[in-house]
């Protein structure tokens, strides 16, 4: 029996050719899925083409199904052998990601160049995003009702757009400022042109711009109240180092519990308790609105699911008491060039497999859902029993670290619940960095959860 616990590289562990095969399918999902509606259309057209049906179409034979809430929810259902009057088996994840919004009233120019105004979204160093490539992906409603989809910026041959920075000759004052004042959030407006329109006698600039949008999409000005359009990193997942072990990527936080959770749940044949994978939005921002954790999305899928099995002797409140669940979200593994602000006993390390989250929070534990015993044992037992490469870990020292997920919000909801996910490096950056072997861990964790825990 060994006294003493540790964890070993993953790498160690799991078949070689299983996580790079399992990685390539996932760098094409984190390069495509860039904001939650792709997410969702991407995840929705997978659960099709494996027999999925919509939950709110009615096939009570189906046996698996998806629930969309405004394009940006999408809940994943699979029938158990036993009724899911007894509880479900859960994954919950979110697939928002910090980005930065373009505003209702966006275009304006000055110094002869043209510029979207911007209203950052989520938790940034907003430093990071001046001077690289962004994409804009999004929708916009035209004034006919015609729904444009937006995706500029991705193809080799699309224009990019990008914030520019004060140079360093110039930058005497600014350098001297902290880290958040260093770039203003009303200074990330990006370049969307700079060739003036020959015929006009005011905003030349603005005006070209106006046309070409109009002569290219059918666009006027005023469609961009009805819009909602986002700057996001351009270009696609890359592999990291001469060993190409990690992933580079714009949205791993939280996409990539996003991705392994639905797949692990497509490869679930024959679950014995019945299983759910939730992914939500709005959980960078406080899990509000109608597509947030907090909202009842969740409780009216599950009623309407019971509704068409014919389950009437119990409530979706008693089903939910009876379920459990994985709060699938990112750590932060111990970053060799910032040791000091991690508690290296208690976080966890990159490459050393799938993180279990005690309690989140910040300080003293202030806003934290915090497992059971009982319920980190059970995972605990089905990780160690199924060869599950995993670790325990924190975000940060206490005084320094916190964050929060959407346990939290399940445990309202009478669901026990635990956090489990991988842990990056550069979490929230642009690109931020994630272990191949995690990456894979965290699906074979999210499987083992729904098809064999009791």
């Amino acid at each position: 029996m060994e006294l003493k616990y540790s964890t070993k590289n993953a790498w160690e562990i799991l078949n070689h050719d299983e996580v790079i095969s399992f990685s390539e399918s996932y760098k094409d999902f984190i390069s495509t899925a860039k904001t939650e509606r792709e997410a969702v259309k991407y995840l929705k057209n997978v659960a099709e083409k494996k027999g999925f049906t919509d939950l709110f179409q009615g096939d009570a034979h189906s046996g698996k199904y998806y629930a969309i809430n405004d394009d940006k929810n999408i809940l994943l259902l699979k029938d158990g052998e036993i009724s899911a009057e007894f509880g479900l088996n859960f994954v919950f994840a979110h697939i928002d990601s910090p980005r930065i919004d373009i505003k209702q009233n966006p275009l304006y120019e000055g110094a002869d160049v043209v510029m979207f105004k911007t209203h950052y979204y989520g938790g940034i160093k907003k430093y990071q995003w001046v001077t690289i490539p962004l994409a804009l992906h999004g929708v916009i409603i035209l004034r006919d009702g015609t729904k444009l989809e937006v995706n500029i910026g991705e193809n080799e041959t699309d224009p990019v757009f990008v914030i520019s920075d004060l140079l360093p000759h110039l930058a005497r004052k600014q350098m001297e400022q902290n880290a958040r004042e260093v770039i203003q959030g009303e200074a990330l407006d990006p370049i969307v042109g700079s060739i003036p329109d020959k015929e006009s006698d005011k905003e030349k600039l603005k005006t070209a711009i106006l046309k070409l949008l109009h002569e290219k999409y059918g666009i006027v000005e005023e469609d961009f109240i009805s819009s909602e359009l986002t700057l996001v990193p351009g270009g696609k997942a890359r592999d990291v180092g001469f060993d190409r072990g990690a992933i580079a990527s714009y949205g791993h936080d939280d996409r990539i519990c996003g991705f392994t959770s639905a797949v692990a749940l497509f490869d679930v044949e024959k679950p014995k308790r019945t299983i759910g994978v939730m992914l939500f939005d709005k959980e960078e921002i406080g899990s509000d609105g109608i597509t947030g954790a907090q909202s009842d999305f969740l409780d009216y899928a599950i009623e309407k699911y019971l509704s068409l099995k014919g389950i009437k002797n119990v409530s979706v409140r008693e089903v939910l008491h009876k379920s459990y669940g994985l709060s699938a979200d990112v750590n932060a593994a111990v970053d060799p060039l910032y040791r000091d602000v991690f508690d290296e006993q208690n976080s966890p390390i990159f490459g050393h497999g799938v993180v279990v989250t005690k309690f989140t929070g910040s300080g003293g534990k202030y806003s934290a859902s915090d497992a059971s015993a009982e319920l980190v044992f059970k995972v605990r037992k089905l990780f160690n029993e199924n060869g599950i490469p995993w670790q325990i870990g924190e975000l940060g020292k206490v005084d320094i670290g916190g964050g929060g997920t959407v346990a939290k919000f399940m445990a309202n909801r009478g669901i026990q619940v635990l956090d489990v996910g991988p842990a990056l490096l550069s979490m929230h950056a642009p690109f931020e960095i994630a272990s191949k072997v995690d990456l894979y861990s965290s699906y074979l964790g999210y499987k083992a959860f729904l098809e064999k825990f009791e």
